[in-house]
């Protein structure tokens, strides 16, 4: 059995042990981890929840570890475990602005150009920081083309005709690479959420 320090912020390494744990059948790991996560998870949608969603914090929370829950014999031990959660995490959030644009709950217009603002941290500098090096982790499990396709147009916001100039590929391969490259991500980390 696993303990955890209930009053300590968890380390990544702590947290892959608790999940490995988990997956080989030790309960209480399990809810120690479910429990490591939810703070993390709080402080996730906080930090990208405005004023009139700030309310769906604790059911995105809930709902996030119940799709971990669901997803959790999808988990891949080689890749980092917050990575795969954060893609969950993100995953609700958007399903939930998306519900959101269509007005199911406050008819608040939310023009899908500003997801990106919504989704940005407003501490850029931890949070970002950790979910660049998950991005690098994920990324450097693709083919280089792959990766070096995905990286300018995803992450450096180039066209996908300077891409194509810059590698010597037609556009239409450009939006292959991606659309593959991105599938094969969504496959390592269980399907998405």
């Amino acid at each position: 059995m696993t303990s955890t320090r209930p009053s300590e912020r968890l380390s990544e390494d702590e947290l892959q042990r608790l999940m490995l744990s988990a997956l080989d059948g030790d309960g209480p790991a399990y809810r120690a981890l479910l429990e490591a996560l939810t703070p993390r998870l709080r402080t996730y949608f906080q930090r990208r929840l405005f004023d009139g969603l700030a309310a769906q914090t604790d059911d995105l929370v809930q709902d996030t570890l119940l799709a971990i829950h669901n997803r959790r014999l999808t988990f891949d031990p080689a890749l980092p475990l917050l990575a795969w959660v954060h893609a969950i995490a993100r995953h609700k959030l958007i399903d939930t602005l998306r519900r959101e644009r269509r007005g199911a709950r406050a008819g608040l217009p939310l023009p899908l150009d500003d997801l990106a603002d919504l989704l940005a941290d407003p501490q850029p500098h931890a949070a970002q920081a950790e979910d660049r090096r998950d991005v690098e982790t994920l990324l450097a499990a693709l083919p280089a083309r792959s990766r070096d396709v995905i990286t300018k147009v995803r992450l450096e916001g180039k066209t996908l005709a300077e891409t194509a100039a810059e590698t010597g590929l037609s556009v239409a391969s450009v939006k292959v690479i991606i659309h593959r490259g991105l599938a094969a991500l969504k496959n390592r980390l269980g399907g998405g959420a």
